[in-house]
């Protein structure tokens, strides 16, 4: 464990929410949320204005809009999301070498590796509120919560602590008061199952768990979760910050508004989203081993299916067949919510795939009616709420909404005041989307 609190945590609040409001002045200070906007969607981020009425990451849209019917539902930006987490990575490289991202909107720092001669707590509180100050600078005022410790576990504890926008550092060894009035789930890795497990032997708090015997605690949850909680209890965590993580996959996944059932249509998507995952591959110059298919069936039980290559492939082709059998080994006849296609087991990209069988005929063209479909899910697509458009009269805005063949847009951009909104046929020659509509 270090002397110092030198590893810090820092969590960009309400992300994807945040970069909304910031792109869209009549949004500022209104509940928004992010994610699936269907009645089958899920939250992926609220804002706190929405957080307010109960809204949370992973609660089901239906519920969402019941909780806070005057949010704005948005579809999310996938493409704001990544400049904007590239600017703030970029700061933070230049900073320290030592990053470890974690997703796109929060990142390990170790110190250590940072030009910083004072490590004490009031040298790391005043660093960290530099950092925030940047962060704001480079996002175009997003906000950020900061957690310093001694430790990667204390550190994301203590991000948590003064959400959103705060500074939290805590006194190497303050470790264990910090963490024994805390629940047990406080503790990566404990879920609602391991929890469990530790309410029957009558641990809730860290403090009760502390009192437990690593023998206990092995018996109860297996040699590696028991040992790895016995550590934690303590604060013993001496995990380093990693610079660089390799992706362990590639993947993508959709949610349909009604549930399919011919065989064809589902051939067809399965068919799209291995062209996607394999258009993915090449442009990370990357090429994989393991192709793997989820199907969520109309009763949301969801099955997973894989197989693995002889080698690595990033041919469309290739994945396209793999995919397409194993969707032969699930029964579907009771329709299909969610369909997805990943590739695992990632290498370097290859030039010439070796495995590739060069005889295969190409998948069958659909037919017209799953032309059709396909069509249409893409042009549903297309005007989603909150996408980015250009009209070549009225300049850019973004959608409002849509449906029954009209768009609605509010013509305004982060550097203008609120905009006035207009409605337009869907296939108005002169609205363009300016970008590519969200995969996610």
């Amino acid at each position: 464990m270090r002397s110092e609190p030198s590893i810090l945590h820092i969590d960009l609040d309400a992300f994807f929410a945040a970069v909304e409001q910031r792109d869209k002045p009549s949004l500022r200070g209104k509940p928004v949320v992010v994610g699936g906007i269907g009645g089958r969607g899920v939250v992926a981020t609220a804002s706190y204005e929405a957080r307010a009425f109960g809204v949370h990451s992973a609660m089901p849209t239906a519920e969402a809009r019941r909780r806070c019917p005057n949010a704005a539902f948005l579809a999310g930006r996938f493409h704001a999301y990544r400049e904007t987490s590239h600017a703030v990575m970029t700061l933070f490289r230049s900073i320290t070498p030592l990053v470890e991202p974690l997703s796109l909107d929060e990142a390990f720092l170790d110190l250590a590796g940072a030009d910083l001669t004072d490590l004490s707590v009031t040298g790391v509180s005043g660093f960290a509120q530099e950092l925030k100050d940047r962060v704001r600078e480079v996002t175009g005022g997003l906000t950020a919560s900061v957690g310093i410790g001694s430790s990667k576990f204390i550190a994301k504890i203590a991000s948590e602590l003064d959400k959103p926008d705060g500074i939290v550092v805590v006194a190497p060894g303050m470790e264990q008061d910090l963490l024994r009035p805390m629940q047990v789930t406080v503790i990566p890795g404990v879920g609602p199952a391991t929890a469990e497990h530790l309410r029957r032997i009558g641990v809730h708090t860290v403090a009760e768990l502390e009192q437990i015997s690593v023998e206990e605690l092995v018996r109860v949850l297996g040699t590696a979760q028991g040992r790895s909680l016995y550590q934690l209890a303590r604060a013993q965590d001496d995990r380093p910050v990693v610079a660089e993580r390799e992706a362990k996959s590639i993947s993508v996944e959709d949610t349909y508004e009604t549930d399919h059932v011919d065989r064809r249509l589902l051939e067809a998507l399965t068919d799209r989203q291995a062209a996607k995952v394999t258009e993915r591959l090449r442009k990370a110059r990357l090429s994989g081993r393991t192709v793997t298919l989820k199907v969520r069936l109309h009763d949301f039980s969801t099955h997973t299916r894989s197989a693995t290559l002889p080698g690595p492939t990033d041919d469309t082709r290739t994945v396209a067949r793999v995919a397409r059998t194993l969707l032969g080994e699930l029964d579907t006849s009771g329709g299909v919510r969610l369909l997805g296609v990943g590739v695992s087991g990632l290498a370097d990209w290859i030039q010439d795939d070796l495995f590739t069988d060069t005889d295969a005929e190409p998948a069958e063209d659909p037919d017209e009616e799953t032309a059709t479909v396909l069509a249409s899910l893409t042009r549903r697509r297309s005007w989603l709420p909150g996408l980015d458009v250009v009209h070549d009269e009225h300049g850019e805005g973004w959608v409002w909404g849509s449906g029954r063949g009209v768009v609605t847009v509010r013509f305004e951009t982060a550097a203008s005041p609120t905009g006035r909104v207009l409605s337009f046929a869907a296939d108005d020659p002169a609205l363009h989307v300016t970008r590519t509509a969200p995969e996610e």
